[in-house]
């Protein structure tokens, strides 16, 4: 029996639904999903193994021009992206008409490998609009196949995911079998706690914050974890705990009750705040926090 492998990257505009179809594709909670852009700051792998194949994805962040250096390297790891892809998926929006990095986009348009062309959201479109958009995508990407989807409510995914497998070259697993994702559990208990706080701080709060899992100690009942939210300066930090520690306590309940789900363990989740200035423009900080691949 043959058995394929090989690395699909998704890639596009911020917030278009990379990770809501890579999550669709793996079946787990990978990528840390918001409305707000920029959620996504890595390059996560999520792994699909079946019995005769082994999909590796790759969520990237949404394409922007860098203000500052965290943005800089989060547009390292979709460079990244296009170096050692078997198979490109480039997701757009119905409404959509360009990507905003033209130096990207003819990237895509001159890929010697296959492109899936993925029109997501058409659940929010009619059929003329969707047949004016594929035909627009079509003359902009002429070597892409289209493929008009829903990620968030499963339209054409499994579709999607099989033309994924044909694509892929014969070869033997690049991963164990068991494996879902390269990432170790202290990112996942990272993204779950940003994942909250984008949720419920506004303006720029969200985007200032890093988390570190300092503790992670697995018993056979519980794991007891505790992790430091960085903000750049000292209002950052009062409005995270917020009054009386509530907005603070708000992020651990609910950042709690996901992890419990996702390691189906119960969990004794420590949340604590520091300043940590400018760790966003400090090269040093950013290689601490896993950015910088320079």
């Amino acid at each position: 029996m043959n058995h394929k492998a090989g690395f699909v990257n998704i890639i596009g505009n911020p917030n278009v639904g990379k990770s809501t179809l890579m999550n669709a594709f793996v079946g787990e909670k990978l990528s840390i999903i918001t409305s707000k852009a920029q959620t996504t700051r890595h390059r996560i792998l999520g792994i699909v193994n079946g019995d005769d194949f082994q999909v590796i994805l790759s969520d990237t962040p949404g394409i922007i021009k860098p203000a500052y250096e965290l943005q800089s390297s989060m547009m390292d790891f979709v460079k990244s992206a296009f170096e050692d892809a078997d198979v490109l998926v480039y997701m757009v929006e119905i409404g959509e008409t360009e990507l905003k990095d033209e130096a990207f986009f003819n990237k895509i348009t001159a890929a010697k490998i296959p492109v899936l062309l993925l029109l997501n959201k058409i659940d929010k479109s009619d059929q003329e609009q969707l047949e004016a958009q594929v035909g627009l995508w079509s003359s902009k990407v002429p070597n892409a196949e289209i493929f008009p989807i829903s990620a968030l409510e499963g339209f054409n995914v499994s579709e999607v995911f099989n033309r994924i497998i044909e694509l892929l070259p014969d070869s033997p697993p690049f991963y164990p079998k068991d494996q879902l994702t390269d990432k170790p559990e202290r990112f996942f208990i990272n993204e779950t706690i940003r994942e909250k706080i984008l949720l419920h701080y506004k303006k720029e709060i969200p985007y200032a914050v890093e988390v570190d899992t300092e503790e992670f100690f697995e018993e056979e009942q519980i794991i007891r974890v505790r992790s430091v939210i960085m903000v750049e300066r000292e209002t950052q930090k009062g409005i995270i705990i917020g009054h009386k520690g509530s907005a603070l306590k708000r992020v651990g309940v609910e950042a709690r009750k996901d992890l419990e789900k996702f390691f189906g363990k119960q969990i004794h989740l420590e949340l604590y705040v520091k300043v940590n200035k400018n760790w966003r423009s400090n090269a040093n900080q950013l290689r601490r926090f896993g950015y910088n691949q320079k």
